[in-house]
């Protein structure tokens, strides 16, 4: 029966990410960087189109170097002429200045291929499940072990 749960929440996975075009179909919000339109422990659910990326869209974004994604907001979009690359230049809502101090060190601007999706819609506060297992790790283990106990108990 566990094994078929798992299962199951892989092929959704999996399908969200060829529906949506994006490796990580929904992130959660981890600071207060974008409030007060998004606040920590929200849920975004991201898109990733061949439409262009424009000024004033909220993106989810990779740093060379860093594990954890960043939800930040579009502020300047600049098209190579001679190549049609873009680059990209993010802000967080509720930060003081742009972002060229969190990307890697020598990177004035993000390229295509660091956007993970682009934000469509968000669940309000869901995302704390995740935040208080991260940072409490005691939780996140008593819940395992509590869904551990109750397979093997549990008859078929």
């Amino acid at each position: 029966m566990a094994g078929m749960i798992v299962t199951s929440a892989l092929i959704i996975w999996k399908g969200l990410m060829v529906a949506t075009g994006s490796e990580s179909p929904v992130v959660v919000v981890l600071s207060g960087s974008m409030e007060p339109g998004f606040k920590r422990g929200d849920i975004l659910f991201l898109h990733m189109s061949k439409e262009p990326i424009r000024t004033g869209e909220i993106v989810v974004f990779n740093i060379d170097g860093r594990e954890i994604p960043i939800v930040h907001r579009v502020i300047k979009v600049h098209e190579r002429q001679e190549s049609g690359e873009v680059d990209i230049l993010t802000k967080g809502d509720n930060n003081f200045g742009d972002d060229r101090l969190l990307y890697a060190q020598g990177q004035l601007w993000l390229q295509k291929h660091h956007i993970m999706g682009r934000a469509v819609g968000y669940l309000p506060y869901v995302g704390w499940v995740t935040i208080v297992m991260t940072e409490k790790p005691i939780i996140k283990y008593l819940l395992i072990g509590a869904l551990g106990l109750l397979v093997i108990t549990s008859k078929e």
